[in-house]
Parts: C-alpha cells; structure tokens; sequence
C-alpha cells in the first residue's frame, strides 16, 4: 500500500531540494500563472524545499503569492519569440543554461512543466526519480500504431516505432539527467533547423526520441497529467495535474 509519509520522510533526511520550472510568456502569463502557482503551493512536493524558476518576457507582471517555509521563487527574464513554437522549442536551451548556472548549485532534482496546468492533489516526494516521463493522457493504452510520433526521416526527431508516447509538459529528474536531455532536445531542434526541417510536435517530438534512446527510471501515470476532456478512466484514480482550459486562438495570436 502507498505510505506517502515513508516517501517524505526518505527525500527530508537527504535534504532535497527540488526546482520547479515554468514558462509563462506573453497571454500566457496572466492567463495560467497564478492558478499554477496557488495550486503547487498547495500540492507540489510536500514537506520538501522547493525553487520555482519562472521565465517570462514580464517580470514586473508576476503575481505575488503566499509563499510556505521552505518555497521560494526565482524570477528569469526571457525573450519573446514571435511563433509559439519556438518558445516551446527554445525553451530546452534556457533549462540546459540555467541547471548550469543555478540549478545545480540548489537543488538535487528538477520537474520542467507546463503553465496552462492546475495542481489538484498530491505530486510528491514519489515522482522523483532519476530520470521521470509522463505518459501523454491521449495515448495512454492507445495501440503504438496511434502514437504521433516524427515520421520525417530528414529530423533529428525520426522514430520509426516506439514503446511509449510521453508529454514534454512534464518530466524531470536529477539535474544532471534533465540537463543531458534538454541538451540533446536542443541540439536536435537546431541540427533540424539548419535542415530547414520542424519536427511534428517540436520539442515534445525530440523528447520522444531521448527517451526511446535513453529510457526513463521512472515512468508516470497519467494521473500526474490528466485532462477532464477524456471519459474517467475506472483504473485512474486521483488525478494530481489537470490541464486547465485551452485558450489557443487567444493566446497564440
């Protein structure tokens, strides 16, 4: 049975620290960051120090929220792309840079999520692991044949057949392993862009092909990244990440 006391009181005698990263860029911003932030306080690794790391073009335009012992922010101005999917692309060498300028001098693991998400139970000490995927809500139990991969053999992010579909909203690690996969996502999307080549889902397309190379420790269920758009599930039972309400016309313009 799963004692999350037993988890807890493991990761709190090894003085962990665990960093959170989010972008919140443009509409973004005043859309989805204070419900992310209010509901992590709430439910994001609980009884341990965790770092928020936001990088956002609007500094001045971060909400101010109550903060518990042991939490902190750290607030990292980045530019602004004209496309959507570059913010989503480049997003991989901010987190390869700052691991190395910050990170890893703070804290033991890292998550990399999403903004547009709302914390709604626990997502604690028992997702760390070396190196964590997400199951994508959409594909979870789908036959392999549904999965969106790159099909494109001229990207870097090509995959013929894989085992699993993951979601680049969430996934983490060790510093050390989130840093060696955002450095490899990276340099993928550029070796494709001086191919004059995009991969099907950009960085989400990349993350796939890291993780059927170099396969995860841990794998999450989608609780910890589940969306209400799908009938309940009779074998999913506490959902802990939801995806909150898509804006995309508005957002992206």
């Amino acid at each position: 049975m799963f004692d999350p006391e037993l988890y807890d009181a493991f990761y709190t005698e090894q003085n962990v620290t665990v960093a959170l990263t989010v972008f919140a860029v443009g509409k973004y911003l005043d859309a989805y960051l204070k419900d992310f932030l209010t509901s992590a306080e709430s439910h994001f690794m609980p009884g341990l120090r965790v770092v928020y790391y936001i990088f956002t073009d609007s500094p001045e335009r971060v909400p101010e929220i109550q903060l518990g012992p042991q939490r902190s922010i750290v607030i990292m101005k980045v530019e602004k792309h004209k496309r959507w999917q570059d913010i989503s692309m480049m997003r991989m060498l901010t987190i390869t840079n700052v691991i190395e300028s910050h990170i890893r001098h703070q804290a033991q693991y890292v998550f990399c999520t999403d903004v547009d998400q709302i914390f709604v139970g626990r997502f604690g000490s028992e997702a760390l692991g070396d190196s964590v995927a997400q199951l994508h809500a959409f594909f979870y139990n789908r036959e392999a044949d549904s999965f969106t991969y790159d099909r494109n053999p001229n990207s870097m992010a090509y995959m013929y057949k894989g085992d699993h579909y993951y979601h680049a909203a969430i996934f983490g690690g060790t510093w050390e392993n989130v840093q060696r996969l955002a450095e490899s996502c990276y340099l993928g999307i550029m070796t494709d862009k001086r191919n004059q080549v995009e991969a099907l889902w950009h960085d989400e397309s990349h993350l796939n092909k890291y993780f059927w190379i170099m396969k995860p420790t841990k794998v999450l269920s989608p609780e910890y990244c589940w969306t209400t758009d799908i009938k309940q599930r009779s074998e999913l039972h506490f959902p802990r990440l939801l995806w909150a309400e898509k804006h995309y016309n508005e957002l992206r313009q």
